[in-house]
This record gives structure tokens, sequence and C-alpha cells, in this order.
């Protein structure tokens, strides 16, 4: 028997983390529904092995999928591939993870047991995919399209952290200018006029400079204890709810938002559902790869109507988190029979639209950022001009 570890959500909603023996994860998740919960994430308990384990990004899984792909549609065996395949990792840690899973599947296990005992390694959803290949016997096919999934999923992280390089920037060169205002450039016109004669606004920005200069470590210390208790507050399942649900409904951003996870959502439903593996399964997997709590708690809902019998369309069309439009094409796809195909269709054009909100919603802090830094230096020049027309008064 081997032990697992799991997260699973109760009808209420309520996260529920244990452990459990069996022989397969497949057991593990029917013992989990059989108590009424939804199991979230199971993964085999290593011990303090875990912790060193590796974790595969998008681009190292893009890579992976692309050579597995092309060795077994060439003829190899899935062992035989598995042995090249580890030896082309650079990182030791991967190449470690790869090796136990050949000497795993070499002993006689199934590929999708050997990375279920590397869940930490490997996401739940490559596993699914993986699982639903070996069951349909189409596991090549099954791999080109993880490599198709994985190299767009690259690809999207690339292009946020391209569009984000600006907004950092200038952000930092935001703090550092006013750092550089408040500590350098406003003390030398302390002299320029009497405390009483200066205006409020001027007084309180030589306030705020004697702080800044003097008391620095102080303002460190803040800035910390709000950081931390944004990222502590986050962990609060309540908070993070809250958190989450604002990020959907704000002007502007949550539309934006929601066209991302719209395109995120279609590419992996696609994915799983034209690879057979079952509906049900198909939303669990699906609303978990969004990272967003109130999407999760949604899902619970969606689960239990088609589990129902009632219509996907009809079922993601209450919650208010996808496109309208999207809703719509789901149920043009249901009615035609044609589903996974109209999914994939849409992935496609819903990952150019994500393409374009990411840009815009990255687009909206630029101007932000500018606004800041005008409001800056506006208050200065509002504190340092009355001082500057009252040194060359004359007499």
């Amino acid at each position: 028997m081997k032990k697992f570890v799991y997260q699973a959500k109760d009808t209420s909603g309520k996260t529920i983390k244990g452990t459990m023996e069996a022989e397969t994860r497949e057991e593990v998740s029917a013992k989990i529904y059989d108590q009424g919960w939804f199991p979230i994430k199971i993964q085999a308990d290593l011990g303090k092995g875990t912790t060193g384990m590796h974790k595969f990004t998008t681009k190292e899984l893009s890579f992976c999928c692309r050579q597995l792909s092309a060795m077994m549609s060439s003829g190899l065996t899935i062992v035989k591939a598995l042995d090249i395949l580890y030896k082309q990792m650079g990182k030791k840690d991967a190449q470690q993870t790869w090796l136990d899973v050949y000497e795993n599947v070499q002993k006689g296990a199934t590929l999708t047991e050997a990375l279920q005992e590397k869940s930490g390694a490997f996401p739940d959803f490559f596993i699914s995919m993986i699982g639903a290949g070996e069951s349909s016997g189409t596991l090549d096919t099954v791999m080109a399209r993880l490599q198709d999934h994985y190299a767009k999923e690259n690809k999207t992280t690339n292009k946020v952290k391209g569009a984000m390089t600006y907004p950092i920037v200038l952000a930092v060169l935001c703090v550092v200018m006013v750092i550089g205002m408040f500590t350098l450039i406003l003390p030398n016109f302390r002299d320029m006029g009497n405390e009483e004669d200066m205006s409020v606004i001027t007084k309180a920005l030589f306030a705020f400079s004697d702080f800044v200069i003097e008391k620095w470590w102080l303002l460190i210390i803040i800035v910390l204890v709000i950081v931390f208790a944004i990222i502590y507050g986050l962990k609060v399942k309540s908070v993070r709810l809250k958190f989450d649900e604002l990020k959907l409904k704000m002007p502007k951003v949550g539309g934006l938002i929601k066209i991302i996870y719209t395109g995120r959502f279609a590419r992996t439903m696609s994915s799983l559902y034209s690879s057979g593996i079952p509906m049900v399964e198909c939303l669990e997997r699906s609303s978990k790869i969004l990272g967003n709590t109130f999407v999760d708690e949604a899902f619970i809902q969606i689960v239990d109507e088609v589990k129902q019998g009632q219509p996907l369309s009809t079922s993601i069309q209450k919650t208010d988190v996808f496109d309208s439009m999207f809703c719509s094409i789901v149920y043009v796809g249901e009615e035609s029979g044609a589903l996974d195909e109209i999914l994939s269709k849409t992935a496609d054009y819903y990952e150019e639209e994500s393409d374009a909100a990411i840009e815009r919603l990255v687009g909206l802090m630029e101007p932000l950022m500018i606004v800041i830094m005008g409001v800056a230096i506006g208050l200065c020049l509002a504190g340092i001009f009355p001082l500057l027309y009252g040194g060359m008064d004359i007499e």
C-alpha cells in the first residue's frame, strides 16, 4: 500500500486536507468521492524527498513532450524514449526525476503511475492527459497535443514577462525619483523662507522629507509590514476569495481578466475533452489552471449541475466568469455533438484575444505610473515655487 496526500472540497466549499493509504491515485479519488467530497489534488507522499523534487516549468514540459512525441511517432517504445529523454535533461534534479520515472516504467508500472509517484514535479493536467492517452492507446497523439499546449502556455508567459518589463522599470524609476526629490532636492530650499510664512503644502512636504531622511528605517519597516500583511492576508481563504472576486468585477480590468480566463479554460478543456477524459473531470482540472479561488467555488456548483444532467453552457453562463460569447459557442457545440472540435477552434480565437487583453491590461499600468510621477513632481513644485517667489521679493 502506498501513502497519498490529498486536498478535497466538501459541498459547502470547505477545503479538506489529509493522507490516505491506497494502491493508486484512482482508488484515493474514488474513496474521496464516496465521502461526498470533490478531490482537488492527490499526490504520493514521498516524505523528506518531496521538498527537493524538481518542478518542471512550461518550457521544460514543452521540450519533454516534443521529444517524447517525436520518438514515439518514430516507433520507439516508451521505455526506450524515456531512457533517451532523461539523458537529455540539463539539470541534475530534472534528470533524476525522469530517471526515476524511467526505472518505474521499466519495472512494469504504466507511465501514468510512474508520473503520479512524482506528482509534485508534474502538474495534474499533464498526468491526466497522459492517463487518457494510455487508456485510449493514443499516447503519441496526446504527447503532440501536450507539446502544443505547453508551447502556447510558455509563449503567453513570455509575453506577460516582456510586457511587464516597461511598467516595472517605470515603477522603480518613480520610486527612485520621489525618494531623490525628498532627500536630495527639497532640503536645499528649506532656508529660503520662514516656517511661519510657509503654506500648508510646503510644511507637509518638508515634514515628509525630514521623516524620510531621519527615519528611513521606520519607512522600510512599514512597507515590509504592509507587504507581509498582504501576502499572509491572501492566504486566508475568505480574504483570497473576496480578492479574486474583486479582480473579476473591477471596471475595465475585470473584463480583460475574463477574456484571459476564457482563453486558458477553452484550451485546457479542449485538450482534456478531446483526449477522452470524462466531462466532470475535465471541468475539475480546467478550473484549477486558472488559479482563482472564486472560480473554483463557482465550479463546485457547475460540476454538481453537470452531474445532474444540466447542459454545460447553461451552468457556466450562471457564473458570470467567462465571456458571454463563449457560453453561446459551447451551447452550439453541445447541440451539434462536436464540442471538442468547437472548443479547439474557440481556444485559438480566445488565445489571440487573451494576448491582446494581456497587452491592454499591462498598458493600463503605464499611465498610472506616469500619473503618480506627475503628482509627486506637482506637489514638490507647489511647495517650492512659493519659496522661490518669496526669495525674489525686493523690499
